[in-house]
């Protein structure tokens, strides 16, 4: 689980100290990237909280939404339609539910600890 992370940490990292700049035509994939990552990390918490992760889950489901958010932008983008907006909507909805997930996970891992300290 801390393997994403780490790599994320690294790639943040080696980005800002190489100072590299995207053109502008490249913004609306680059944010699609974002959401892809941290909807696959966050999903990733959440399995790994829940003892249900797995590393063949983890990349495929990184691999394909991230093809596929990138095909509908790229698709949008020829057609001149904001297609790029469906996944941004749908990333932004499940970071907010995994978020929502994580929390009430770690609140009953916390009042589960409470009881046992208090028995």
């Amino acid at each position: 689980m801390w393997i994403p992370v780490m790599g994320l940490l690294a790639g943040v990292i080696i980005g800002l100290l190489t100072g590299l700049e995207l053109p502008t035509a490249y913004n609306i994939y680059l944010v699609i990237l974002i959401l892809v990552m941290f909807d696959a990390l966050l999903g990733a918490l959440k399995a790994s909280l829940a003892d249900k992760f797995s590393n063949y889950l983890f990349i495929t489901g990184v691999l394909l939404n991230l093809v596929f958010a990138l095909s509908l932008a790229f698709l949008g983008e020829q057609l001149g339609v904001d297609l790029y907006l469906a996944p941004v909507f749908a990333f932004g909805v499940r970071l907010f539910q995994n978020i929502a997930v994580i929390r009430r996970q770690l609140l009953h891992r916390y009042q589960a600890a409470k009881k046992n300290e208090e028995s």
